[in-house]
């Protein structure tokens, strides 16, 4: 028995132990295994590392408005603790770019971007946010809360901490991602263009940052971006689109400069401020005009009505590259502001001065925000403009680069002598007098400068004057050809042969001391914009009724008054006197070039430009025909807002457009120009420009517009009327059995065409359209049965042929 339980226990213990010993071995094997499959630890990405490691000995540094280093073919911004929350702008612009980019109307030095930006740190990362001032509210107003809620601002983009600084007042990231990455807030390619020239990516093998410069208030960094595009605007074989961006950050001022509410009735270029804490029934739109800060140095001999300097004034400095026979017109340009200026109660406000040399300033560089300059860039294009920076919460401008293109004398040369030449005998020759051409280009600097001020066009300020005016010469010497350097008026195109002492050159007026001084005098007992506004609405006042301080809006499409490159306060009398001078220049057009140069280059060039003056002087006319005066007024004012241009004026207008763009002008066509400048296509040409106006006499638009008026006064010109008028003029070889030339019958078939076209609207127009053709179809057929010119019988026969398939498309 106690063998048995002998046994019985060692076996019990042999299993017990074995047990223990396989649980221990699985527990052993388990163990190894979990630590074989483990990988070994890796560094974290984004681990804040030391300076040094960071910021190595071989950095290439610069010290401004944040340090910047590069490290290789890395780039790092050192952003101070203290810049952390503050207000900048990131600015984006184009320095290079291909031919034909947005069809010529982008150029080197376009702004494509403008962002309010702040850097603020979430965590291990710093991150660039957008802020907004569009959408405001007093911070003390409940409402507040909602307008930040509703209008959370985007990221940018998001860094992470490589370091701090060694003082640790600094973090330090790396940015160069962000300026090699295809980041849309700062491209130089917009939606559409990309649609257009289809982008697919930006190629980062080709894409790399040029520069970063860092200044005292700024810093600017220059991208070479290469994107894949299968339509490209030039270089299509390649299927690329290179471009050169330039990107500004731009530190705000600390303490923001007052506002100035805009006001309509005086043009400035403006922002707007939506105010969620207005007491009305809704959101209250603030808007506020663009201006540098003007403050006197002595507030107390100001406020006596003493002139006085500012405390900053602006300065413009020259481009390097300028060219030294131009300075000093460039400089004068930019001078003649003072006396605007002086009228808004400071002195020496705004100066040139020549680019300082190394010597006396080592570190001046255009790209520095503290300098504005007039850069000269060598380009053919024939252009010349005037952008500025403006801190988006005031609208204080902060900054401004002239941009003169080399070419652009060029242009002006031309149309002096296309639009001068019959009157001034200094503009009929290629190689205009050098004091003419340093005028001109003193103005052309003067009209950009102009806009950097926070002038917009005014495009009424020509019709200050009366047609007559412009051939007197103590007059024009006196007052220029509009009241205000800001419009486009060139030159004086009305002054006759044989008119004396006359000023062909345009020049600052009293429009321009007016609104200088509206938008810069210092109100000193006003310190609230609001506070001002009773003022200003006086001074408005003080000059309502006299055409000289009236503003007009650019490109108005109803406004006779109001447009581009015309001159005097009457369209006709004046284009009647510019096609006299026209029909002179064409005659001794060969003379003046091609008979001096022994070639027809410049003649080919002048032609075309003749053509362009021709027809800028018909559509000062035709806007007439269903034009409205828009007048700037306010409900305290004499006056309404619009009215119809007169009926007799209208009626007026339709005859000259019959005498002088549709009845064939033989002048702009002669045999002496057309076999020296091309060997076809002249039908066409002249047939295009003709079809042109008749469009645009009978478009929709007008019509449609001519109706309405005749709602408002059965007494003023009717749609009916305007199409009974352009019918009997366009047709009238038909009534009295003449033969119709090439371009008539090039003309009438355009008719017959546009009828078509506003047969398609559903209106009244339609209607009209299908009786005046009805009425057509009666005298077509008569004029075929009498005419006894083959080609003029075939003509008719034509025309009838189309006028049945649009009564009747069955």
């Amino acid at each position: 028995m106690k063998k048995i339980i002998l046994v019985t226990l060692s076996l019990i213990m042999c299993l017990a132990s074995t047990s223990n010993y396989a649980q221990s071995k699985r527990k052993k094997n388990k163990k190894d295994k979990s630590e074989i499959s483990k990988p070994p630890e890796k560094k974290k990405e984004g681990k804040i590392k030391p300076y040094n490691e960071v910021i190595t000995k071989s950095a290439i540094s610069d010290d401004g408005l944040f340090k910047t280093h590069q490290v290789g073919e890395s780039y790092f911004f050192e952003i101070p603790m203290e810049h952390l929350g503050k207000d900048m702008l990131l600015v984006s612009r184009i320095s290079k770019l291909p031919t034909n980019m947005g069809d010529g109307y982008v150029n080197a030095g376009t702004k494509t971007n403008s962002r309010l930006v702040t850097w603020e740190r979430f965590q291990n990362k710093i991150l660039i946010k957008e802020k907004s001032y569009s959408s405001v509210a007093n911070e003390e107003l409940p409402i507040s809360i909602s307008v930040k809620s509703n209008n959370y601002e985007p990221t940018l983009f998001a860094f992470d901490i490589s370091a701090f600084s060694k003082d640790s007042t600094a973090i330090v990231v790396d940015v160069t991602k962000f300026y090699t990455s295809d980041v849309k807030a700062i491209s130089g390619l917009p939606s559409y263009m990309r649609s257009e020239y289809k982008v697919k990516n930006l190629d980062a093998s080709r894409s790399f940052i040029n520069s970063v410069k860092s200044f005292p208030e700024n810093i600017e960094v220059v991208q070479d971006m290469t994107y894949n595009a299968s339509a490209p605007p030039s270089f299509r074989s390649g299927e690329s689109i290179s471009l050169q961006m330039n990107q500004s950050m731009i530190l705000l001022p600390e303490k923001p400069m007052q506002s100035r509410f805009s006001d309509d009735r005086v043009g400035w270029f403006t922002l707007d401020h939506v105010d969620y804490g207005s007491e009305a029934l809704k959101s209250d739109t603030k808007t506020f005009i663009r201006k540098w800060r003007m403050e006197p140095k002595d507030p107390e001999a100001y406020a006596r009505g003493e002139l006085v300097e500012p405390i900053k004034p602006i300065v413009y400095y020259l481009d390097p590259a300028t060219p030294e026979n131009l300075r000093k017109y460039i400089k004068e340009g930019v001078e003649l502001w003072q006396g605007p200026f002086e009228k808004a109660g400071f002195k020496n406000a705004i100066i040139a001065k020549d680019p300082p040399s190394k010597e006396e300033d080592p570190d001046f560089s255009p790209e520095d925000i503290r300098y504005s300059v007039i850069r000269y860039v060598a380009s053919t294009t024939r252009n010349a403009m005037g952008p500025s920076v403006s801190d988006p919460r005031t609208g204080e401008i902060i900054e401004s680069d002239i941009i003169w293109y080399h070419n652009h004398l060029r242009s002006y040369r031309n149309r002096y002598l296309i639009e001068t030449g019959a009157a001034n005998p200094a503009a009929r020759t290629l190689n205009t007098p050098k004091e003419d051409i340093g005028e001109m280009m003193k103005m052309v600097i003067a009209h950009e400068v102009g806009h950097t001020l926070g002038l917009p066009h005014n495009m009424s300020a020509s019709k200050a004057y009366d047609v007559e005016s412009y051939r007197n010469g103590d007059f024009t010497q006196k007052n220029g050809i509009a009241s205000t350097i800001m419009d486009y008026a060139r030159y004086n195109y009305i002054a006759q042969p044989g008119d004396e002492n006359i000023r062909f050159i345009r020049k600052l007026g009293a429009y321009d001391d007016y609104a200088i001084n509206w938008g810069y005098r210092v109100i000193p007992e006003a310190n609230t914009p609001e506070a001002e506004l009773i003022t200003l609405d006086g001074w408005i006042l003080e000059k309502a009724g006299d055409p000289k301080y009236i503003f007009g809006k650019q490109r108005s499409r109803f406004d006779p008054t109001s447009q581009t490159e015309d001159i005097g306060n009457d369209a006709i009398k004046a284009s009647t006197y510019a096609l006299k001078n026209l029909k002179y220049v064409s005659i001794h057009l060969p003379e003046w070039t091609s008979d001096v140069t022994n070639d027809y280059d410049d003649l080919e060039e002048l032609y075309d430009e003749l053509f362009g003056a021709w027809r800028r002087y018909i559509s000062h006319v035709l806007t007439n025909v269903g034009g409205v005066h828009e007048n700037l007024i306010n409900p305290n004012q004499s006056g309404i807002p619009f009215e119809a241009v007169p009926k007799e004026t209208q009626k007026a207008s339709v005859q000259w457009l019959h005498e002088n763009a549709f009845t064939t002008p033989s002048w702009l066509v002669q045999k002496e120009l057309l076999s020296r400048t091309d060997y076809e296509g002249y039908t066409a040409r002249l047939g295009k420009y003709q079809s042109s106006f008749l469009n645009k006499l009978l478009s929709h638009e007008i019509l449609e517009r001519l109706i309405d008026h005749e709602t408002i006064d059965a007494n003023n010109y009717s749609a009916l009327e305007l199409l009974q008028d352009v019918r009997k003029g366009l047709w009238i070889e038909a009534n009295a059995t003449k033969n119709v030339d090439i371009y008539r019958r090039n003309l009438q078939r355009a008719y017959i065409e546009r009828m078509a076209f506003l047969m398609t609207e559903p209106s009244d127009v339609r209607a009209l359209a299908r009786g005046e053709l009805s009425v057509l179809k009666k005298i077509v057929i008569n004029a075929s049965y009498r005419s006894t010119d083959t080609t003029t019988k075939y003509h008719y026969k034509d025309c009838l042929e189309r006028i049945n398939t649009i009564l009747d498309p069955k």
